[in-house]
């Protein structure tokens, strides 16, 4: 994804409306640390269950519908304005999209949370709509495939809401499991297009490489993880499954040559949360066979994937299209070490130390909240000020 900005995008004093990642990696950040601190306050025992967040399948499904999409929808905003050399939607456009995702987050602590649905749906045609647009006009087909995904979640959140409800017989768990894959397999494209690219640029004289077959093998082992997690086959099937997909990312991993990394925190960043790729699928295999709990592996990918990637490239990207070196300051390195430290205690503690599972739980929370809350202030006066070079963007 190149980091330029396009001569024609719009100027305003003040920025936030200038392009998709602005408010919506904000929004997603400010989010990410205001719900996990009330779910972590529930768990603590320190204030009552707060209506849907009292229910650890709404907490899941905003962490993956509210936060997730929300930066998901900020990268594909900005990328496919580059990828096509055409406008995606600012200004007025971009504030509604805003909106209609805020108001999925507002509708859900109602008693109505149809509404919320309804407004992730708008938000979901939304963005595929801004995105799509240019990607035709532009004749970039190639990429026209992020609407599917979008649509795949889409179906997920419905079948979530509706069991939730009772009305649709799916176990709630299998549609929040479907749409973790499809944001896994999201992390790990986007992941192979930048992250080798980053390191060459970022590193002087790494040679990160690719292999075709690998690239295939790798994203197609997280399509046949999805695959057999709705069908719902013998364990030893998503024992072989997971191990190879496991074996594939890790070989992935070591081309782009990640302890090459160590000098430069904004590359090994992405690299470090790349490696908690590799352990979840490690760990679905191991959860599988018996070894380990089945449910340890789940955090590896929310917490340390998730969070240590989204991270990762909204402070890159944001410094990038803000006309910011691309070097981590101490705020930066703060966020990276904060939230690698949540998944371990989230991941590794509870299998050292399992008697002290609900410990480990709370402090995973509050090193997550503390993540979001420095990235919040340290990018708030970035994303919401002109580019720092005087060029639109």
């Amino acid at each position: 994804m190149s980091e330029e900005p396009l001569p024609h995008a719009p100027v305003s004093p003040f920025a936030l409306w200038n392009l998709g990642f602005r408010p919506l990696y904000l929004a997603a950040a400010t989010f990410a640390a205001i719900a996990m601190g009330v779910w972590t306050a529930q768990v603590a025992g320190w204030i009552a269950g707060v209506h849907y967040l009292s229910n650890p399948y709404w907490h899941a499904h905003e962490m993956i519908f509210g936060y997730a999409l929300a930066v998901i929808a900020g990268f594909l905003l900005t990328a496919v304005r580059n990828w096509t050399g055409l406008p995606t939607p600012a200004g007025g456009r971009l504030a509604a999209i805003v909106a209609l995702w805020l108001a999925g987050r507002i509708f859900l602590a109602t008693p109505w949370p149809l509404l919320s649905l309804a407004a992730d749906l708008a938000f979901a045609l939304a963005v595929a709509i801004g995105i799509g647009v240019p990607l035709v006009r532009s004749k970039n087909l190639r990429n026209l495939f992020f609407i599917l995904l979008i649509a795949i979640l889409c179906g997920a959140n419905t079948a979530f809401h509706l069991a939730m409800r009772g009305d649709l017989a799916l176990p709630v768990r299998d549609m929040l499991q479907l749409a973790l894959n499809v944001i896994a397999f999201i992390m790990a494209l986007m992941a192979g297009r930048v992250v080798p690219m980053f390191t060459a640029n970022g590193v002087p004289g790494t040679q990160p490489s690719r292999r075709r077959w690998l690239e295939i093998l790798a994203l197609a082992s997280l399509v046949a993880l999805a695959l057999a997690d709705l069908a719902r086959p013998a364990p030893w099937i998503v024992v072989a499954i997971a191990a190879i997909a496991a074996m594939a990312h890790a070989w992935r991993l070591a081309l782009w040559q990640p302890l090459r990394t160590l000098c430069n925190p904004i590359v090994w960043i992405l690299h470090a949360a790349y490696a908690w790729l590799v352990i979840y699928l490690a760990l679905r295999a191991l959860g599988a066979a018996g070894v380990v709990p089945p449910g340890i592996a789940v955090h590896a990918l929310t917490v340390g994937t998730l969070g240590g990637l989204t991270l990762g490239m909204m402070t890159r990207t944001a410094r990038g299209h803000t006309g910011r070196p691309l070097v981590a300051g101490a705020a930066e390195i703060g966020c990276y070490v904060l939230i690698n430290l949540a998944a371990l205690a989230r991941v590794a503690l509870p299998l050292a130390l399992p008697s002290l599972q609900h410990e480990t739980v709370v402090a995973s929370g509050l090193l997550w909240v503390a993540a979001f809350a420095l990235f919040v202030g340290r990018y708030w006066p970035v994303l919401t000020r002109v580019r720092a070079d005087g060029r639109p963007g």
